[in-house]
């Protein structure tokens, strides 16, 4: 390669001069660049070497922030970034102070919406599009969304409200696996393409407008010309539901063919009607390895781009921990069924999927179906159990609720990524579980500090007729002591570390004792001596157990990996404060704020919950 083209690019008028052998050696550039970088930080690979050809083509076509895109999850918006004057600063990907691994607002113009769940940026498109209505304001709002996002509830309601507010509204479907390609593919995309042409559109609207005008019979003409175009459509076509739902189909297109997708584009900014664009794209495009295993190689941490091999710590980490014991279990018993959201490797459920495929279901990216089937299957007399991160169980609230509380049905929620997470940002952290599950009637709230404490925990929840979450986060399991492997006592923790005379109790939840135990050992060093008692339960509480126990330290600190309004830390400290008097207490747990990408030690710090930063809290609660 002997010409560094995407170095010449900082902003996206800079591609308008750019020849075709320019353009294709760009997006060779940009490949190696993405992968270079995620191989260095982690990150999400695949998702972004299938769109580089297609984010060139909108960037060359539409007038970046004027024509605003916005893009579903947002995983796949590193090309993006590069387009858009972040070149020089792409080697801080996902890292402390660096650029976020999503869209953000607050990092440049060209992202005009923040996302990082997906199923979003139909509803955000069409917000955006009716706002600058009413403020006179013109511009395409583009929402490029993935099949998988697509799956989700939420981009169905925004495909069924386009309205005539939403005329400038283009979707662009990024199919990569999804089997809704026509019958007919050289005859549809004929079809397509004759559609989006400006000649096409004018003739359909002096047509359509000259036999509305025909006294009586004008409607319904156009009615029945209408019906033989679909049933036209239909003769063609699988699947003709966008077209039912009031946008012009375009596609099958080939999303690695620039040219070709910047043609289709330039005809489809003259439309005056909501267009959406079927593009097809392969996940991996251009690292074989990727391209052969675009699971694996979605979100991936630092790798070596050579093999693609990643380094792992010979130590067990939670999700593990689960994949091992719900495999164990459903060996014991035929009662138990899985469901995930679309993160059937992410939650550790890929050992079970292997073993018990017909008590396995990944519903795609449906957290809301996944909680409400979860509770039918415990409703038809299974215990089933859904793996999901803590940042997307929040989408499910309400079925939480409704569906499954109020009945009191035996759903175990298996919550991955509780507390801090890693390097994704603000959009992943697991900081709000404790507070909302801990407020739903008939909820039992679980935090296992350890891999024998979360297998306890599951084989107590078993035999609970009622709704448990289990929550854990991203990082490897506490080494074992005999604590950890007592029997469960309905809403009794256990000591860990106990002396005859101390100074100070730490309570803390399971996500965050290593960084207690940290601290305890950081104390005894500077000669106070600091017990450990690991909560377990975060609901229910036996609180004349715990009054009992904590009457007879001078100070009290609770810990917790969870937000401070409404968690757990709180609702103990006034407990105390309430029943016992003289002792002093204090609480750490994430403030009232956004916490940015970086690693666990990094998030941690940030909220003042590093093994140090404890040992200073209660160092000062002994004064």
């Amino acid at each position: 390669m002997n010409k560094n083209v995407l170095l010449s690019i900082r902003e996206p008028k800079d591609l308008q001069s750019l020849s075709r052998e320019e353009l294709r050696i760009l997006a060779q550039e940009m490949r190696s660049v993405i992968l270079e970088t995620v191989g260095a930080n982690g990150g999400h690979l695949a998702s972004n070497l299938g769109v580089i050809e297609l984010t060139i083509a909108l960037h060359r076509v539409f007038s970046s922030p004027k024509d605003a895109i916005i893009w579903d999850v947002g995983h796949q918006s590193y090309p993006h970034k590069l387009l858009t004057g972040r070149y020089d600063n792409f080697s801080t990907l996902r890292l402390k102070d660096g650029l976020a691994g999503f869209p953000k607002r607050e990092e440049s113009p060209h992202d005009t919406f923040n996302t990082g769940h997906a199923s979003t940026s139909i509803s955000a498109a069409e917000g955006i599009l009716i706002g600058r209505k009413l403020q006179h304001q013109n511009g395409k709002v583009i929402a490029v969304i993935g099949d998988g996002a697509l799956s989700g509830g939420m981009a169905f309601e925004a495909l069924l409200n386009v309205t005539p507010y939403t005329k400038n509204l283009v979707v662009i479907l990024n199919d990569n696996k999804m089997s809704i390609s026509p019958n007919i593919r050289t005859v549809s995309e004929y079809l397509s393409r004759l559609t989006v042409r400006k000649g096409y559109q004018q003739f359909k609207y002096i047509f359509d407008t000259a036999v509305g005008k025909i006294p009586f019979l004008g409607r319904r003409i156009n009615f029945l010309i209408h019906r033989l175009k679909r049933g036209a459509k239909g003769i063609f076509y699988r699947n003709n539901l966008f077209a039912d739902l009031g946008f012009e189909y375009v596609g099958p297109l080939n999303g690695h063919n620039e040219k070709e997708l910047e043609k289709v584009f330039r005809n489809v900014k003259n439309i005056d009607a909501p267009v959406l664009i079927h593009v097809e794209t392969k996940k991996g495009k251009g690292y074989p390895l990727a391209e052969d295993n675009p699971s694996a190689f979605h979100g991936i941490g630092p790798f070596n781009i050579a093999d693609g091999k990643i380094e792992k710590a010979s130590t067990n980490s939670f999700t593990e921990a689960f994949s091992h014991i719900i495999t164990d279990e459903a060996a014991k018993r035929d009662d138990i069924a899985a469901i995930t959201a679309a993160m059937a490797q992410g939650t550790g459920l890929q050992q079970f999927q292997q073993q018990f495929p017909d008590r396995f279901f990944d519903v795609g990216i449906a957290e809301q179906h996944a909680v409400t089937f979860a509770a039918g299957l415990a409703a038809a007399g299974l215990r089933p159990i859904a793996a999901i991160y803590s940042t997307f169980l929040q989408r499910a609230i309400d079925q939480i609720i409704h569906d499954v509380a109020l009945q009191k049905l035996p759903v175990i929620f298996a919550i991955d990524r509780a507390g801090a997470v890693p390097y994704d940002g603000e959009t992943h952290q697991g900081l709000y579980d404790i507070c909302f599950l801990r407020s739903i009637p008939n909820m039992t709230v679980l935090a296992p500090a350890s891999a024998a404490e979360m297998r306890a925990m599951f084989e107590w929840a078993l035999q609970l007729d009622a709704p448990v979450a289990i929550r854990y986060p991203k990082n490897t399991c506490a080494a074992e002591c005999s604590a950890f492997s007592l029997p469960m006592e309905t809403g009794r923790g256990v000591f860990t570390v106990t002396a005859k005379h101390s100074d100070v109790l730490l309570v803390c939840t399971g996500g965050i004792y290593p960084e207690t135990a940290e601290a305890a050992a950081l104390l005894r060093q500077k000669g106070i001596s600091a017990d450990i008692y690991n909560l377990r339960f975060l609901k229910p509480i036996d609180e004349a157990f715990f009054l009992e126990k904590a009457k007879k330290y001078p100070a009290v600190l609770f810990i917790e990996d969870g937000a401070y309004i409404g968690g757990i830390g709180h609702y103990l400290e006034s407990l105390v404060q309430k029943q016992l008097s003289g002792i002093k207490t204090a609480v750490r747990a994430f403030p009232d704020t956004v916490f940015m990408q970086g690693s666990r030690q990094d998030v941690l710090e940030c909220a003042g919950l590093t093994g140090e930063q404890l040992a200073k809290a209660a160092s000062a609660l002994c004064r």
